[in-house]
């Protein structure tokens, strides 16, 4: 199902030959580093990516099982500064043995060995940073074996369902996707004799790990290592969530997935009939895993992705293999998924969301910050911007909407995301608009998280279009009269070597990665503010199934239900 990197259709001159001939970090050097590879063991295309996998989930859970290992309470604050200081040093020093392998695998043997050490470096970046988010999650419930909230709110509501379903009973509710409670149901049955509640937990710190690997290996279908670090795992920390891990991830995998589905039906057209059909059964299944783990998306996504479609469909180079690709994956997606899509198309007609949240009293029109259902005590909100009312966050990301679609126009990377965005926007206010008139929700706030994420894309894609036309200059600019191999540090061009960006470029990440995680970290240490941090605090005050208090309860205090102060804080 792998579909070769965006950056080449460009037109590009002969590049340069030589191990440094190709920077590792460029979409561009993609398709000529797989020519180069042998096609079998570990230097194959395939296997490499395996690699990757391997280093990218070792990472994630590297955190998390050393933050096991704190002596801290995590309801006093210090005590959390200190536990997301010892994760942020930890996380630091991993981080940068992976660019200190990068640096020597530079400087020797020629630079042979540089860009696997650039792979396993990007990989181990993403699993690090979802890693982080995982071992706060960790700290935060440290002491009690409940999961976030207790059994309170969708906390509650999904040990309950997947308690029944793991039991050959239905869920509460036959619309809520079923791929979380057959999971939760039958990891508890596995690993804590069917207790649901406690296995919640687990799965809600797995869950944040494997957040960062799982966006990486979905955007590597279609950007090169440090490219789909950069451009695709980056964006993501703005959604990551450790309390209902599933619905984020589906939305960070689902777009570089339909992405990815869109430019291989573009190419439908000149593939082999084997090929064409097996990678349109695997996008079919892929999406078919994802519509059962949550569903919403493909809501707000599919104007836009139609729009795509019918856009990059192979009119002119082969109709019936387009036909038969698009067959395919239909039926591997009904295969999958079909008896759910069949609840939701009978049932998701008479099911109503009736639950006003606090986001549904704001600006329809704004989307670039999600204060949740839980939002504690707030003032001015949407927070007063500097031109007419809109902040320099929003101006920019309007800018590099424009910008994405004018360097990127006939890209289906960019076109697809674009109208993914604009699809997501249309739904939102076509909801919206009757929400009077049928006194219902419909869930349309949700749509912030897919606007949010597409225009942050779109922002990176702008970096990704310049720096692609600025590789270009450069390789025609450098490139010698002769087939002889040229490969200087610095090129005659001006521009900086490449190994040199590459290893600058993962240096800043691991920072921005570091200080984001740690901040989606802090949002979910206990305290009694009505934010979510408050999920974690309940979770202390809740009574074990033994009959004791967690071990931080507040004054060695518990109850049934746990503190229930936060419904103050609901409208």
């Amino acid at each position: 199902m792998t579909v070769s990197t965006e950056g080449s259709a460009a037109v590009r001159p002969v590049p340069p030959s030589g191990p440094a001939a190709h920077a590792p970090g460029s979409s561009k050097s993609s398709d000529a580093d797989r020519a180069r590879a042998p096609r079998g063991g570990l230097r194959s295309r395939g296997g490499l990516l395996l690699l990757e996998a391997a280093v990218a989930f070792a990472a994630a859970l590297l955190l998390p099982l050393l933050a096991r290992g704190f002596k801290l309470n995590p309801l006093n604050r210090i005590a959390q500064v200190s536990g997301l200081a010892a994760i942020q040093l930890r996380f630091a020093l991993v981080g940068l043995l992976f660019i200190g392998a990068v640096v020597l695998a530079m400087r020797l043997r020629g630079g042979r060995h540089f860009d696997l050490a650039t792979r396993l470096a990007a990989a181990a970046l993403a699993g690090l940073a979802s890693g982080f988010v995982a071992a706060g999650a960790v700290v935060a419930l440290l002491g009690t074996p409940w999961p976030m909230f207790g059994l309170n709110g969708d906390s509650g509501r999904i040990v309950e369902w997947a308690h029944a379903v793991a039991n050959g009973q239905p869920s509460g509710s036959p619309v809520y996707p079923p791929m979380p409670l057959y999971t939760l149901g039958y990891y508890a049955e596995w690993f804590h004799g069917g207790n649901t509640a406690y296995a919640f937990k687990d799965l809600q710190i797995l869950g944040a790990a494997a957040f960062g690997p799982l966006v990486y290996l979905a955007w590597r279908m279609l950007l090169s290592p440090v490219r789909a670090l950069a451009f695709g795992v980056v964006p993501a920390f703005a959604l990551i969530d450790s309390y209902k891990p599933y619905s984020q991830t589906v939305l960070v995998l689902l777009i570089p997935v339909l992405v990815a589905m869109v430019v291989a039906l573009r190419r439908s057209g000149t593939e082999g009939w084997r090929p064409l059909l097996l990678k349109g059964a695997g996008f079919g299944a892929v999406l078919g895993v994802l519509f059962l783990t949550y569903s919403g998306w493909f809501l707000w996504s599919a104007a836009g992705v139609l729009f795509a479609a019918l856009l990059y469909f192979p009119w002119k180079t082969g109709r019936l293999k387009g036909a038969a690709f698009m067959g395919s994956a239909l039926a591997a997606f009904l295969v999958v998924a079909g008896r759910y899509l069949m609840v939701m198309l009978k049932e998701g007609q008479t099911t109503k969301d009736y639950n006003f949240r606090f986001d549904n009293f704001t600006d329809p029109a704004y989307y670039l910050m999600w204060r949740t259902d839980m939002p504690g005590k707030v003032g001015d909100w949407p927070p007063p911007g500097e031109f007419g009312g809109v902040g320099l966050f929003a101006l920019v990301t309007f800018v590099c909407l424009g910008a994405a679609i004018w360097l990127g126009l006939r890209k289906p990377l960019v076109v697809t995301i674009a109208a993914m965005f604009i699809s997501a926007w249309v739904m939102r206010m076509y909801i919206a608009s009757h929400m009077y008139e049928t006194q219902t929700v419909q869930l349309y706030t949700r749509t912030n998280n897919q606007l949010l994420y597409c225009g942050l894309i779109l922002c990176a894609l702008v970096a990704h279009l310049v720096s692609l036309k600025l590789a270009e200059r450069r390789t025609a600019t450098e490139a010698p009269p002769s087939a002889a191999p040229a490969a200087p540090a610095a090129g005659r061009s001006g521009f900086p070597g490449r190994e040199g960006a590459v290893i600058g470029t993962l240096c800043a990440l691991l920072l921005l990665l570091g200080t984001v995680s740690s901040s989606m970290s802090d949002r979910y240490m206990p305290a009694q503010d009505g934010t979510y941090r408050i999920l974690p605090w309940v979770s202390h005050t809740i009574r074990q199934q033994d009959g004791k208090c967690p071990k931080f309860a507040p004054k060695g205090e518990c109850s049934k239900d746990g503190d229930q102060s936060w419904l103050s804080y609901i409208r």
